[in-house]
């Protein structure tokens, strides 16, 4: 079973997702939070595998709690939940360590699907919405930050670079072997490889390094 921690700070919303996820055989909600402050406290008491983490909160917002949850000895993975309109800091969240990001409207599939990918270590990525997001942040990034993106390509071999190009368009691993010419196993290999050499731990920041080095508009 995959326990999971439900936060925001609307309880209709959070009974919703609860009869949505509890309609899984897979997925047990352990508790719930209604700010930052109650899921950090939740999630040392309860050890949830998986936290969907609202930003816009009182007391406490989602992005602070993620930079703490992270930082955990067992951390769980947090995916974000967003309106994305009115949530200017989605981006922020997502380098403090959550591992994807879901719109309040997503579709029950898709949230039950984005919690299998957190547990297993993947990233739910809506490819429009992953490029929308990243690009709206790093069309002002300072130069410093894109020089220090291209600094960390630097070590990166010719296909490494390939698939994290791929990766920043939003690709999944079988798409990208696909349009490679490779197979996914390779993949999974390369995509590893840039965990390690670009110093991160989801699909998400190595969408970000693309986006910061210039090599996806």
């Amino acid at each position: 079973m995959i326990r999971t921690l439900l936060v925001d700070d609307e309880s209709l919303i959070r009974a919703g997702l609860r009869f949505i996820l509890e309609s899984a055989p897979d997925v047990e909600v352990v508790g719930e939070a209604a700010d930052g402050d109650q899921a950090i406290d939740a999630v040392r008491r309860l050890g949830p595998d998986v936290v969907l983490m609202d930003i816009r909160m009182p007391r406490s917002d989602g992005l602070a709690a993620t930079e703490v949850i992270h930082r955990l000895a067992r951390a769980p993975a947090v995916v974000i939940l967003t309106s994305f309109d009115s949530d200017e800091h989605v981006f922020t969240a997502l380098e403090a360590g959550a591992c994807g990001f879901l719109l309040k409207d997503t579709s029950p599939h898709d949230l039950i699907q984005a919690v299998r990918l957190a547990h297993g270590g993947g990233s739910m990525l809506s490819p429009q919405v992953t490029r929308r997001l990243i690009h709206r942040v790093t069309t002002t990034l300072p130069i410093r930050r894109r020089r220090d993106a291209l600094a960390r390509l630097e070590t990166l071999t010719g296909r490494e670079r390939e698939v994290l190009i791929e990766v920043g368009l939003g690709r999944s691993n079988t798409e990208i072997a696909a349009g490679l010419n490779m197979s996914q196993a390779t993949v999974k290999s390369h995509i590893s490889h840039l965990f390690d050499k670009l110093a991160v731990t989801n699909r998400v920041q190595v969408a970000i390094a693309a986006y910061r080095a210039g090599l996806v508009d």
